[in-house]
């Protein structure tokens, strides 16, 4: 078993950082009673975001967990993110197979990743030293560019890093490019920003049968208005439904 700052022990060890989770590819055998969607869905659903990216330019696709009250805060682990006395860190954990088998899809269907500086901190020193060729969400990752916020960073060491200093801009930028969709995962202090500038093209939400009594949420007070239409919803075993939004 592998463990790192960051991580969850076990076979399935799962990268916990500012709203996001990223988890190994084998689904931990322990989870007794844990039912896996059925795979056709997961085929679906990659085949919706492949489709996605077959446009002429790319999309910004950004993919949080949030409760039934619309929390996105902490879902790893208790010390995520305890910002205003957040004390419910860890909520997603009953949940991790069903993540695993459907990140997995998502990732082989995406052109890049955009992360916030806290995310990729915790990430890179990890999913960069991952050389299994089996492990698809480590060859995603560690395979196909990556774009970071931040107004510090100057040598990031990943390969295939690119650093954006003008984030609306180079975002702007990024979607007028031919391409696949480009994720964004947790990176709850980014999405803000692509929120607020009009640059997120969809939104995957995977909401949990959970309720939190208060935390971030990603549409917060005094944010745009904004009209979304559904466009693809799922329905895994264990309880979590995704909805696929896009702007109306």
């Amino acid at each position: 078993m592998r463990h790192v700052a960051g991580l969850t022990n076990g076979p399935a060890a799962e990268v916990w950082a500012g709203g996001a989770s990223i988890p190994g590819m084998r689904v931990p055998g322990q989870l007794a009673g844990t039912r896996l969607p059925d795979p056709g869905c997961a085929d679906r659903d990659q085949t919706s975001l492949a489709s996605a990216g077959e446009k002429a330019v790319s999309r910004i696709v950004v993919i949080e967990y949030t409760s039934l009250d619309g929390v996105i805060q902490g879902p790893g682990h208790a010390g995520e993110d305890t910002d205003g006395g957040f004390r419910q860190g860890g909520w997603t954990g009953p949940f991790m197979a069903e993540h695993g088998h459907y990140l997995s899809s998502l990732f082989q269907a995406a052109g890049g990743f955009l992360l916030g500086r806290r995310t990729y901190d915790i990430w890179a020193p990890f999913w960069s030293q991952v050389t299994d060729e089996s492990d698809r969400i480590a060859r995603a990752l560690n395979t196909r560019p990556k774009y970071v916020a931040s107004a510090t960073l100057t040598e990031p060491a990943w390969a295939g890093t690119t650093v954006l200093r003008d984030v609306p801009g180079e975002v702007a930028a990024l979607r007028e490019q031919p391409g696949q969709p480009i994720l964004l995962m947790g990176s709850s202090a980014l999405a803000q920003s692509l929120i607020a500038h009009g640059l997120v093209d969809e939104y995957r939400l995977w909401v949990h049968p959970v309720v939190l009594g208060g935390g971030k949420k990603l549409f917060r007070d005094g944010g745009p208005a904004i009209s979304l239409r559904l466009a693809d919803s799922t329905t895994t075993g264990g309880g979590l439904v995704i909805l696929t939004y896009q702007p109306a």
